[in-house]
């Protein structure tokens, strides 16, 4: 495709160069060539974006500096979704699998398989549950005994989902993850550990994207909730009776203790660690690697272990790292003092 192909394709304004310079692929900054487009969003990337040789760049609107090695800069309102539309245009997803059953999967008889579905090899569906049409179910996938998953949802190989699980419409479930593994629930009885039966659910909404390595627990009783269009990055730990709101970003790493309630759109980062049974209000913000402790209003941004609001949290911070002067001067405090008394004493 052209630059002015492009352009036109993510409704952006030429703002340099050539444009008919084309393109057939997308790379990074610093990798792309004279063949390849690339895209500019954050202001810390600016260094590469100087030196990349890319043949088109997309830049945020109102950009103005030369960049001499680029064959054509295409302004966009979103740099980064505009780019989304340019890798779909020029790398095509592979094509999906044709519909039907592959001769080793092993399908129960009361099992119900929707029109359009692919089973692929040693994927095992159990009794009762039920495969919406247009569903893929990749190899060795397992589904449980009376569970569900919408239609046009996607079950990457090696997923497992237990029994009384229920997945939404165009849900996206990757490798390695397991839905409806038992919640952690034991009580100690003269010094042993018991295990408290784990008989409820998950459900889990529409449009909603479970990464790889992810455990959802299933409820004690009643059901581990997910709402619709929230997306779960890899290897995050959600636990028995959670309910997580519609559209909430949970990423990498992060864990969530049981029954703890997360309105609309809340946004865990990385590494996030969230106690059981407190209430995270629509809208909330965690920084990475924060451990909150306790329930937060609508709206707060967090950060810190234990987590505090954002500002207050960035005083701290900045407290924790002038703590090295300050010992050096409260060091030379002393000696001077040191010093004084010397002087007093002679004097006396």
């Amino acid at each position: 495709m052209t630059a002015s192909q492009l352009a036109q394709l993510v409704d952006g304004s030429l703002l340099a160069g050539r444009a008919d310079v084309a393109v057939g692929g997308v790379a990074a900054l610093e990798d792309a060539t004279a063949q390849d487009a690339t895209f500019f969003g954050n202001e810390k990337y600016l260094p590469a974006l100087r030196q990349s040789k890319a043949g088109v760049a997309l830049v945020p609107l109102g950009f103005t500096e030369s960049l001499p090695g680029v064959g054509a800069v295409i302004g966009v309102a979103n740099p980064s979704l505009a780019f989304a539309a340019v890798v779909a245009a020029l790398q095509p997803p592979l094509p999906a699998q044709p519909p039907g059953i592959h001769a080793t999967a092993v399908i129960s008889p009361t099992a119900k398989v929707g029109r359009d579905a692919s089973i692929h090899a040693y994927a095992v569906i159990e009794d009762g549950a039920e495969i919406g049409a247009g569903c893929s179910v990749g190899a060795h996938a397992f589904i449980g005994r009376e569970s569900r998953v919408g239609p046009a949802s996607f079950v990457h190989p090696h997923v497992i989902i237990r029994e009384r699980v229920s997945i939404g419409a165009r849900c996206v479930v990757h490798s390695g993850a397991v839905i409806g593994g038992d919640g952690f629930g034991f009580e100690t009885v003269d010094g042993r550990h018991v295990k408290v039966p784990q008989v409820g659910g998950v459900e889990i909404g529409d449009d909603v994207e479970i990464g790889a390595g992810v455990t959802i627990d299933r409820a004690r009783f009643g059901m581990t909730r997910i709402g619709e269009g929230t997306k779960v990055d890899n290897l995050v730990q959600i636990a028995h009776n959670v309910v997580i709101g519609a559209h909430c970003l949970i990423v990498a790493q992060a864990g969530i203790s049981g029954s703890t309630r997360l309105g609309k759109y809340v946004v865990l980062a990385g590494q996030v660690g969230v106690v059981g049974h407190i209430t995270l209000g629509d809208g909330v913000t965690v920084g990475a690697q924060s451990g909150v402790s306790k329930s937060v209003p609508a709206g707060a941004k967090m950060f810190g272990s234990p987590a505090e609001p954002m500002m207050e949290a960035a005083a701290s911070l900045a407290r924790v790292r002038r703590l090295p002067k300050l010992a050096e001067r409260v060091k030379q405090l002393e000696a001077e003092l040191a010093r004084l008394k010397e002087q007093l004493a002679g004097k006396r």
